[in-house]
């Protein structure tokens, strides 16, 4: 009972004018950004950070949540109709979407999978509303060394799950943990770092950092590219699925909705993934599995629900336990810290209002969203058709005129710059940026809560973290993931020794 007057009260916050209007423009925006190929919800996002800060923290939070389930909606609708993913996690769709579009049945493949991401946003947002409570209540209990461990474990998880590559992606999770010791220590007091310069005393700012590597950097790699979304398929009649789609994609449905929320609260676990195993299983399951990639409505509906619930489900250990899950969330992690709101195990008490204000928004988004994708199909379409030459010099001078307006520094833009650099060149040798954000946010709340828990020991031993059990079992747990490509190849060179030469990556 008091969790229903808690939503209620929230749905109260949500509901009022200022936050209703930032419900639509965030799915509104995360939509059109689903649409447009090139340009998705974590370059968007790093775009309007410096707006965001003018904001009240809620209706902040409310657009850029609403801008990242949007996306989700929207990346179907271009994967579709042009065979290119307007999103990472709508990869997956291109392969029977298409294929069904190119059979006429464009309109039940878009309407099924608007239904099944309505589906699959909604059975995920009430398991955010029942579970992170019982979550924040148990990491109460987490003192500095279970923290450290908890955010040791999340940090090996980003590293090692996102990317192609687990070298590669924990190489880049250690420089954003570089990246994130420049500036002043908290605990000590002293400069690391900084080369003389005032500028980096407060440590590489987020915002240059995030519109550069993401939008900057994204921007440029698209123009290289110079990518073509070729032969737009004409507006599609008839959005609403036969009866046989609909059973055909019932259970798609409910195995993506749980699916993708089980994927969505694990570190690393972002949406593409979700989308991809949710695939993997429906054709696995399915009585006539020759027909995944020929067309068939499984193969939209479970990917889609899947990772729409892959979204909602990041934010149960985004708001309970203060640890992002992909780079989107760490971002809108660093906007709500940016607004003196701290993620964690205390924000159901002392910010219960953005909390639940979040929580109901989201209820009433999904909903924005479905009406959105279904009547508004002619105008994406048409927006297909916008050239990308015209496109990018407004989103370069949007980023430029962001970076510098926040502090009015030209420092801001220089640095914007060299990460806009490093962001392209990251895009152009295929080198996953998302552990990079991922680890110079987690950084400094690692860090602390070392120091912290080194001084607990008074004594400075690291064996302090095994006389406890949770941060023992974290930290072995992390270990495990470190080790498990190696333990694979050790198995596999025992039970198949041709398979052995196959090194871990």
């Amino acid at each position: 009972m008091e969790t229903l007057n808690l939503l209620l009260q929230g749905f109260a916050l949500a509901l009022t004018p200022a936050n209703l209007i930032a419900v639509f423009i965030g799915a509104f925006i995360g939509t059109v950004i689903g649409v447009l190929p090139g340009l998705g919800p974590t370059a968007t996002i790093a775009l309007l950070l410096p707006i965001t800060i003018g904001m009240e923290m809620v209706t902040a939070l409310i657009v850029m949540a609403g801008i990242y389930y949007g996306a989700m909606y929207g990346g179907s609708i271009t994967s579709i109709l042009v065979n290119i993913p307007g999103e990472a996690a709508s990869v997956v769709t291109c392969i029977d979407g298409y294929k069904m579009a190119r059979k006429g049945r464009a309109g039940p493949a878009l309407g099924m999978s608007a239904i099944g991401s309505f589906i699959g946003g909604t059975v995920s947002v009430v398991a955010v509303m029942l579970i992170s409570p019982f979550l924040a209540e148990t990491a109460l209990k987490f003192g500095a060394p279970e923290m450290f461990a908890l955010l040791f474990f999340a940090f090996v998880c980003i590293g090692g799950l996102t990317g192609k590559s687990r070298v590669q992606g924990l190489l880049m999770a250690c420089f954003g943990l570089l990246l994130g010791t420049v500036g002043t220590d908290e605990i000590q007091g002293v400069d690391r770092f900084i080369f003389g310069t005032l500028y980096l005393q407060d440590g590489v700012g987020l915002i240059p950092l995030a519109m550069g590597l993401f939008g900057l950097g994204e921007v440029l790699y698209n123009i290289e590219k110079r990518q073509s979304v070729g032969e737009v398929l004409s507006t599609p009649k008839g959005l609403m699925p036969t009866l046989k789609d609909w059973k055909d994609s019932a259970w798609p449905i409910i195995r993506g909705s749980f699916l993708g929320f089980g994927i969505g609260i694990i570190p690393g676990g972002m949406p593409a993934i979700a989308s991809l195993m949710s695939y993997a299983v429906e054709k696995k399951v399915s009585k006539h599995p020759e027909e995944f990639g020929e067309g068939t409505i499984e193969g939209v509906a479970g990917p889609e629900t899947a990772n729409n619930a892959a979204t909602a489900g990041g934010f149960v250990p985004l708001l309970t336990l203060g640890i992002p899950t992909n780079s989107v969330l760490a971002l809108i992690l660093a906007s709500m810290m940016m607004h003196g709101v701290t993620p964690g195990p205390l924000m159901l008490i002392k910010w219960a209002d953005v909390f639940w204000g979040v929580i109901a928004s989201m209820y009433i988004g999904n909903i924005v969203c479905l009406i959105l994708n279904l009547p508004l199909i002619g105008l994406f379409v048409r927006m297909l058709k916008v050239p990308y030459s015209i496109l990018s010099p407004l989103i370069i001078m949007f980023i430029l005129l962001g970076s510098y307006a926040v502090a009015g520094n030209v420092s801001d833009l220089v640095a914007t710059l060299v990460f806009g650099l490093i962001g392209y060149l990251m895009k152009r040798f295929d080198i996953e940026s998302a552990p990079l954000i991922l680890a110079f946010v987690l950084g400094p709340m690692l860090e602390n809560n070392l120091s912290k828990a080194l001084l607990m020991s008074r004594t400075g031993d690291p064996l302090f973290f095994f006389s406890r059990p949770i941060s023992a079992t974290l930290i072995s747990l992390a270990f495990v993931v470190l080790a498990f490509p190696l333990l694979q190849w050790a198995w596999r060179a025992l039970v198949r020794p041709g398979v052995a030469a196959i090194k871990p990556r």
